[in-house]
C-alpha cells in the first residue's frame, strides 16, 4: 500500500470516528436538550451550539493549519471533542442546560477541524484520484451509521443518569481518534512563497461563478439535511416511536448519506458534476413528497434515506466543483469561506428546527422548504449554460 493510500485511509478512519460522534449527538442531542430545557422551543439549541462553534472556529482553523500543518490542527480538534464529552457528562449529572450547550460548543470546534479531512485527502491525492479520495473519506461515515445510533441508544440508559452513557461513549471515540491521527503523515506546506501567497485577491476567489454555485449548493444541501435530521427524533417521539425505532431511522439515513460515496466519484466522472448535483436536488424533492405522504415508521425511514442520498450528491459534487476554483496558495481562504458558510446555514437551520416544528408541525415545516430546493437548480443550470457559451466563443 502506498503512503498516499495509507494517509487517505487514516483520514477515512478519522472521519468515521467523528461522524459516529456526530450521529450519536444527532440521535440524542435534541432529547437530552428536552430533558434539561424549561422551554420546548429551546430543545434544539444545544445542537445549534455545535454548529455555532464550527462557524466561529472554521476560518481561524483553516488559516492556522496553513501555518502549522494539518496533523496539529486535526489533533487539536479531536482534543476539543474529548473536552466536549467531559463537559456534557457533567451537564447531565448537574442537570444543567447551559453546560450542555457549552459542551456542544466544544464539539463544534472538533467539527470545524474535522471538515478539513476531505480537503486534506484531496491535497495528498493526484488529480486523477482526487474525487475518489474525497469519496473514500466521506465513506467512513458508513461505520458511523452502524455505530453512532447504537451507542446513542445503549448509552442513554447505561448509567443512572439519562444519556450520560452516550456522552461517555463520545469521549471514548474521540480518544480513539487521537490515537489514529497520531499516525497521520501529511507534509507541511511548501516554503515556496508563490504557493503560500494568494495569487488573486480573496474576493476574486470567492466570487467566481463555479465557486458560488459550489458554495450555495453545499450549504443548502447541508442546511436542509440538518433541519430535517434535527427535527426527526423530536417528531418521531411526538408520534409515539421509542428511541430504538428513532435510532434505526437515523441509522438508515446515515447509510443513505455515505454508502453512495463508494460510487459517487464514478458517477461524477461519467456524467459530470452538475448533472449529479441536479439528481441530488430531485432526491430532496422526493424526500419532501415522502414526508408529506405519512408518519409511519416506513415513511420516516424512506424519507430520511432519500434525503441522505440527495445530500451525498450535493455535498461531494459541491466539494469536487469547489476544488477546481482555487490554487494551493488560495485554499486556506477558499475552503474556510465555503465551510463557514455551510455551517452558518447549519446554525440557522438547527436553531429553526425546534420553533418550526412547534409552530407548523412535521409536514408543513417541510412544505416550506420546496421553493428553496427548486431554486437550487437555477444557479447550476446557469453555470452549465455559461460554460457552454464560453466554450463556443473560444471555438469561434
Amino acid at each position: 500500500m502506498s503512503n498516499m493510500h495509507r494517509q487517505v485511509l487514516i483520514l477515512a478512519g478519522s472521519q468515521a470516528i467523528f461522524q459516529s460522534i456526530s450521529v450519536l449527538i444527532m440521535t440524542i442531542g435534541g432529547l437530552a436538550g428536552a430533558l434539561l430545557t424549561p422551554n420546548a422551543s429551546l430543545i434544539t439549541v444545544p445542537i445549534s451550539m455545535a454548529s455555532l462553534g464550527t462557524v466561529l472556529v472554521m476560518f481561524p482553523a483553516s488559516l492556522w493549519m496553513s501555518r502549522v500543518g494539518r496533523k496539529a490542527g486535526f489533533i487539536t480538534g479531536t482534543l476539543s471533542g474529548v473536552v466536549a464529552a467531559i463537559i456534557s457528562i457533567v451537564a447531565m449529572i448537574q442537570h444543567s442546560f447551559m453546560l450542555l450547550c457549552l459542551g456542544m460548543l466544544f464539539l463544534g470546534i472538533y467539527q470545524a477541524f474535522a471538515q478539513f479531512y476531505r480537503f486534506a485527502a484531496a491535497e495528498i491525492a493526484p488529480p486523477v484520484f482526487r474525487t475518489k479520495a474525497i469519496s473514500l473519506v466521506l465513506a467512513g461515515g458508513v461505520i458511523a451509521a452502524l455505530l453512532g445510533p447504537f451507542l446513542a441508544s445503549i448509552g442513554s440508559t447505561l448509567l443512572s443518569v439519562a444519556y450520560m452513557g452516550s456522552f461517555l461513549f463520545m469521549g471514548i471515540l474521540a480518544s480513539l481518534g487521537l490515537l489514529l491521527l497520531s499516525r497521520l503523515q501529511i507534509p507541511m506546506q511548501s516554503n515556496d512563497l508563490t504557493e503560500q501567497v494568494l495569487s488573486r485577491p480573496w474576493i476574486k476567489v470567492i466570487s467566481q461563478p463555479a465557486y458560488l454555485v459550489a458554495l450555495f449548493s453545499g450549504a443548502s444541501g447541508f442546511g436542509i439535511m440538518v433541519l430535517g435530521l434535527t427535527a426527526t427524533p423530536i417528531a418521531m417521539k411526538h408520534y409515539g416511536f421509542d428511541l430504538s425505532q428513532i435510532a434505526a431511522v437515523i441509522q438508515l439515513h446515515i447509510l443513505g448519506r455515505f454508502i453512495p460515496s463508494f460510487f459517487t466519484a464514478k458517477l461524477i466522472d461519467r456524467f459530470g458534476v452538475i448533472k449529479i448535483m441536479l439528481v441530488g436536488i430531485l432526491l430532496l424533492i422526493a424526500y419532501i413528497i415522502v414526508v408529506l405522504s405519512g408518519v409511519t415508521w416506513g415513511f420516516f425511514a424512506a424519507a430520511l434515506i432519500l434525503m441522505g442520498i440527495g445530500w451525498n450528491f450535493l455535498y461531494i459534487g459541491g466539494t469536487s466543483l469547489l476544488a477546481t476554483t482555487y490554487s494551493t496558495g488560495e485554499k486556506g481562504v477558499a475552503q474556510a469561506a465555503n465551510d463557514m458558510s455551510v455551517f452558518i446555514f447549519s446554525v440557522i437551520c438547527s436553531l429553526g428546527a425546534g420553533p418550526l416544528l412547534n409552530l407548523f408541525g412535521w409536514k408543513t415545516m417541510h412544505l416550506i422548504l420546496v421553493p428553496w430546493i427548486i431554486c437550487l437548480a437555477v444557479p447550476m443550470l446557469w453555470l452549465t449554460w455559461n460554460q457552454k457559451f464560453t466554450i463556443r466563443l473560444m471555438q469561434k
